[in-house]
């Protein structure tokens, strides 16, 4: 099955509308959340002015798409909503997308819905992908309808970050098939030049 182009964007209007600066916003979502929690793709720099190409591992085998649905499965445990899902895909990627967009300071974004079963496929509609092309993006967002948790996952970092209740940002951190670390969204986070 494949994710749902959404007609209009007032599903992200807590997104939009957020007050946040737009680095934290795009890190971690909207504000509000009790607790929080970076999903690491590859780990944490380990000196100033590290470069990406110097980290070593990147952490397993898992690649990103399928550490976000892992988070998901363990997060959809934590909303009333978990077959009620929006999912938002940057517009930077070159290629237009069939859904209603929404616009952040400096990101814009394509929204679509879906349920817990369709996040680890990622399949959707793009109107200027060049036939047989295996790539699609990963979303930079995603959350329930109720807002109890947000994932958001920006273009830059090597991690994702993750606001939610406390008792499902520690079973985040207890999963083992990845590597979460507890986070506060106002503290610099360790990035890569």
């Amino acid at each position: 099955m494949s994710l749902t182009p959404s007609t209009d964007a007032t599903a992200a209007d807590w997104i939009s509308s957020s007050e946040l600066l737009w680095p934290e916003l795009v890190s971690f979502g909207p504000a509000g959340f009790p607790g929080h929690a970076r999903l690491r793709f590859i780990s944490d720099p380990v000196r100033g002015g590290q470069s990406e190409n110097e980290a070593g591992t990147y952490g397993g085998t898992l690649s990103e798409a399928e550490r976000l649905a892992i988070a998901v499965s363990v997060l959809r445990k934590h909303t009333s909503t978990p077959d009620e899902l929006f999912f938002a895909f940057w517009d930077g990627f070159g290629f237009a997308m069939p859904a209603a967009r929404f616009e952040v300071p400096n990101r814009e974004f394509f929204l679509y819905s879906g349920t817990v079963a369709e996040n680890g496929s990622w399949d959707i509609a793009v109107a200027d992908q060049s036939p047989g092309q295996p790539w699609m993006p990963d979303p930079a967002f995603i959350w329930p309808a109720d807002h109890t948790w947000c994932i958001a996952n920006d273009v830059d970092p090597h991690w994702a970050g993750v606001g939610a209740g406390s008792e499902a940002i520690a079973e985040l951190l207890a999963e083992p098939r990845l590597d979460a670390v507890a986070a506060k969204p106002a503290e610099d986070q360790p990035h890569y030049y």
